[in-house]
C-alpha cells in the first residue's frame, strides 16, 4: 500500500514539474512576442529602394515655385504704306520645379533609416499667359493698311520669351531647389527615415 501510494506521490509531482515547464515555456515565447510588437510597433517600416523609387516617380513633375511677374509689350510692324502698333501688358506666370520622373534606383541609397537621395537639377517646368489679366491695351493700324490679325499673337509668343528670360534672372530655379529639398524631405520623414541627405544633379 505505502508503494502504490508512493507512486501516485512521484506520478503527480512528475505531472507538476512538466506543468511548471510548460508555463515557464508559454511565458517566455509570449514574452518575446509581445516584446517584438512593441519593438516594431516604435520603428517604421522602411519601403525597400525600388518601391520607394516607384513612390517618389509616382509625384512626377513637382512644381516647388511659383513667379508671377508683368510685362509690357509692344510690338510695330512699320511699313511704308503705314504702321500696325500693339501695345499688350501682359501677366505671366512660371513654374519651375524638378522632374522626379527621371529619379532612377541608382539615385536612391538607404541604409536603416537613412537616406541619401540625389534629384535632377531643378527646371522651368512651365510659362504662360494668365489670360484673365493680360490685355491689349492699345493698338493702331495706318490708314492704307488692313488689321494685321497675327500681331497679338506675336505680342504674345514675345511676351512668354520675355518673361522666360526674366525668371531665370529673377533666381526661380534656386528657389525651386530649396523648396524642392525641403518638401521631399518632408515626405520622406513621413516614410519613417530620420537620416536625409538631398543632392542635385
Amino acid at each position: 500500500m505505502n508503494r502504490e501510494r508512493r507512486g501516485w506521490i512521484w506520478l503527480l509531482a512528475g505531472a507538476s514539474v512538466l506543468v511548471l515547464l510548460l508555463l515557464l515555456g508559454l511565458a517566455v515565447v509570449g514574452g518575446w512576442m509581445l516584446a517584438r510588437g512593441w519593438a516594431g510597433a516604435g520603428s517604421p517600416a522602411i519601403a525597400a529602394t525600388p518601391t520607394l523609387v516607384q513612390k517618389v516617380q509616382s509625384l512626377n513633375q513637382l512644381v516647388s515655385v511659383k513667379y508671377v511677374l508683368e510685362k509690357i509689350v509692344l510690338v510695330e510692324d512699320a511699313r511704308w504704306y503705314g504702321d500696325s502698333r500693339l501695345l499688350m501688358v501682359a501677366h505671366g506666370v512660371a513654374k519651375a520645379g524638378v522632374d522626379l520622373a527621371k529619379v532612377a534606383k541608382d539615385d536612391v541609397r538607404v541604409r536603416g533609416t537613412t537616406i541619401q537621395i540625389t534629384l535632377p537639377r531643378p527646371m522651368i517646368l512651365d510659362v504662360y499667359l494668365d489670360e484673365r489679366r493680360t490685355q491689349v491695351v492699345e493698338r493702331s493700324t495706318g490708314v492704307l493698311r488692313e488689321f494685321d490679325k497675327d500681331l497679338e499673337q506675336d505680342a504674345r509668343r514675345q511676351a512668354v520669351d520675355q518673361i522666360k528670360l526674366a525668371v531665370r534672372d529673377s533666381g526661380i530655379l534656386k528657389d525651386a531647389e530649396e523648396r524642392a529639398r525641403t518638401q521631399v524631405a518632408g515626405l520622406l520623414v513621413q516614410s519613417g527615415f530620420t537620416e536625409i541627405e538631398i543632392s542635385f544633379r
